[in-house]
């Protein structure tokens, strides 16, 4: 079994070539190091991978590899590799999330009609939904992004859907619900909390700290995305929550709860291209892909902060 992991030196795409590593796969990992956060970070994230004699490591775009010699042999792959941040997504920076969001997936996609792909999984986003109404968020809602990120990640959805359709690509998209857990980006709230709390300093919220998010610890994503390798509709798009919709208040109660110190809160205001809450119905990914969240968010947070914790002191 030979894989391609997109994005490779990423939060969830280490996780997922060491899965698929364990699995017994040969795994190609390609990463071209988008300065979104500290290179060393990323390269940690591979230490295990490079010792691997079935990992193979690509430093490059996308936007610039020859795809259709790397996809020779290649039978699934996971596309991982993204320009994140919803906050980041404004104004004139949205030319890099067109390029390395949309086009970049177009390329991918093209590359793969003139191979026999078995499965291209890709990692869409909660954030095509938009602010809806109606909860849980059903894949039948019509997306409407509020934020150019979400655009960029719903536009290379509908790629996928296309490149079924059109040209018999076997796509499986998975709408992601706040992934989070060791590795996660230093961007990402849990991150910034967990280092504020050990250094003593100020954790600042956006808004009133009532906005709710369905958190996904990140194993349950990783095996989601195995799941979908031999499961689920083509051309359809999965969501994947944690089943831990709570607020960030709550998040801050078990903080303390968790590491013993009582955080420092700053509120804030609200930012645009947040959304106000989130949560998954995840009814379709557990009728196909088998999909059932298995790690609550207190013990996620409590595996994340003993990651960081770590990390710090090393």
């Amino acid at each position: 079994m030979k894989c391609l992991v997109t994005g490779a030196a990423g939060f969830l795409g280490s996780h997922i070539s060491e899965r698929l590593i364990g699995m017994g796969a040969e795994v190609i990992g390609i990463d071209c190091f988008i300065d979104y956060y500290p290179r060393a970070l990323k390269e940690k994230n591979l230490e295990y991978l490079r010792t691997q004699d079935k990992f193979t490591f690509l430093e490059e775009s996308l936007l610039r590899v020859n795809l259709v010699e790397l996809l020779n042999g290649v039978e699934y792959i996971f596309h991982q590799a993204a320009q994140a941040g919803v906050r980041a997504s404004w104004g004139k920076d949205f030319e890099i999330y067109t390029e390395n969001n949309i086009k970049a997936t177009q390329y991918l996609l093209e590359a793969c009609k003139s191979h026999s792909i078995k499965r291209l999984v890709y990692a869409s986003s909660s954030s095509v939904y938009g602010d809806v109404k109606e909860f849980p968020m059903r894949e039948s809602m019509y997306p409407q992004p509020i934020s150019p990120y979400g655009v960029s990640k719903l536009a290379a959805e509908h790629l996928c859907y296309l490149y079924w359709k059109n040209f018999s690509v076997p796509t499986v998209s998975l709408r992601y619900f706040t992934v989070y857990g060791p590795r996660q980006r230093p961007d990402m709230a849990f991150n910034k909390f967990i280092k504020a709390l050990l250094a003593g300093g100020v954790i600042r919220i956006y808004g009133d700290g009532e906005q709710t998010r369905d958190f996904t610890f990140y194993s349950d994503a990783v095996q989601a995305n195995i799941a979908a390798m031999t499961a689920g509709q083509l051309g359809g798009v999965y969501n994947i929550g944690g089943g831990s919709r709570v607020t960030v208040n709550h998040v801050l109660m078990l903080l303390e709860t968790i590491t013993g110190i009582t955080p420092k809160v700053a509120y804030e205001g609200g930012q645009k291209g947040d959304v106000r809450h989130t949560y998954a119905d995840t009814s379709r990914a557990k009728l196909d892909l088998g999909y059932e969240p298995q790690v609550d968010i207190e013990e996620g947070l409590r595996q994340e902060y003993e990651w960081l914790q770590k990390l710090i002191s090393d």
